[in-house]
């Protein structure tokens, strides 16, 4: 008999959620029995009932609520599930709730670190849940930090990243920014992806700006929400290279735009797993600059697929981006690794593969 796994998540967004959703079009390929709660509608429909997974038009809104919870719970039952696999915060308190007394197995995932303490009661609600069998981390510094929390069943966190096919970002071709810009044809492009958020650390990049020479043709494009106010444009007005900053905002061809730049810049602080976005660089043949967070010092081998710069230092970014600037070669050398390195480390089959080994291993 196959295993029977029942995935609660929410699918509605194709892009983001794509290499979580080819994992169970992996898995259902390969024998398991995937049924899938989500919302409708959701753009891997087609190619999820391609691959034979059962498709559900259901994910609890609320955590507490008890017709959700027994909607749960009762599909459980008659479809005699193994596993119920929970992606998100209402899923997993509602999922757990409806495994109560259950023979399932109850596996979670986790995609960030922080915010999880084991003094916190609201945390055994979750992860540090009794009824929770199995943690999937995206990283080995989530798993490190959950193994921090649990007090019983340390062994519960397990690392498998979420993998990526770099053929899903064959056909993006690189925009002419530089001319929607109005930027000569050799302006050297660094580019951050996200939503301006503390843990961005959106300010050690921008104060990087400011220890770039003045005469160096090197300008930064920020996507992404939120970043163009007062306390970014305070810090650019410090330094001389005010005006090599673009502030996007939301764009719908951010692939593209990443596609046109020499480097992808992460500042980021903390809390990072495995960042989809630098990922997605990498796979495009961009090179990555990244801090020496948990978690993201998984993604590049410092000096082969990246460079890697200390956390809260816009200097050190600064002479990264310097290194990249000053030397074509190994800018492109870096490029190509980047992308050698997500097809053979971080590729969608190694993570089927090892979600496979991980529900025979907590059926065994």
């Amino acid at each position: 008999m196959p295993i029977k796994v029942l995935v609660i998540s929410n699918y509605t967004d194709y892009h983001s959620t794509r290499p979580e959703a080819s994992i169970f079009i992996g898995l259902a390929k390969l024998g398991f029995d995937i049924h899938i709660m989500t919302y409708f509608p959701t753009g891997h429909q087609k190619e999820f009932e391609e691959a034979g997974i059962k498709l559900i038009n259901f994910h609890p809104r609320k955590k507490n609520d008890k017709a959700e919870i027994k909607r749960i719970r009762d599909y459980v039952i008659a479809e005699k599930m193994d596993i119920m696999h929970l992606f998100n915060s209402q899923s997993s308190v509602a999922g757990i709730k409806a495994a109560k007394g259950l023979a399932v197995k109850v596996l979670l995932y986790r995609g960030y670190e922080g915010n999880i303490n084991w003094w916190d009661p609201t945390a055994y609600r979750k992860y540090l849940h009794p009824r929770v069998d199995k943690i999937f981390c995206n990283s080995i510094g989530v798993e490190d930090y959950l193994k921090r929390q649990l007090i019983f069943g340390k062994d519960k966190a397990v690392t498998i990243n979420k993998g990526h096919n770099v053929a899903w970002y064959q056909g993006y071709e690189a925009i002419d920014i530089r001319k929607e810009l109005e930027l000569d044809s050799d302006t050297f492009l660094m580019v951050n992806v996200a939503n301006n958020r503390r843990m961005k650390g959106i300010p050690y990049l921008l104060d990087a700006m400011n220890h770039l020479p003045s005469d160096a043709k090197i300008h930064l494009l920020l996507v992404g929400r939120n970043m163009d106010n007062k306390k970014n444009r305070a810090i650019l007005a410090k330094g001389a290279n005010a005006d090599k900053v673009h502030f996007l905002g939301f764009r719908t061809d951010v692939l593209n735009i990443v596609k046109a730049c020499d480097t992808f810049v992460l500042s980021s602080l903390f809390g990072e797993s495995i960042t989809k976005s630098v990922i997605e660089a990498m796979s495009l043949g961009v090179a990555p600059i990244i801090t020496d967070i948990p978690g993201n010092v998984e993604l590049v081998e410092d000096g082969v697929s990246g460079l890697m710069v200390p956390k809260r230092n816009g200097k050190a970014i600064a002479e990264a981006v310097l290194k990249l600037y000053n030397d074509p070669e190994l800018r492109e050398k870096i490029a190509k690794a980047a992308t050698v390195h997500i097809a053979e480390n971080l590729n969608e089959q190694n993570t089927i593969l090892k979600t496979k080994e991980l529900y025979e291993s907590v059926l065994a």
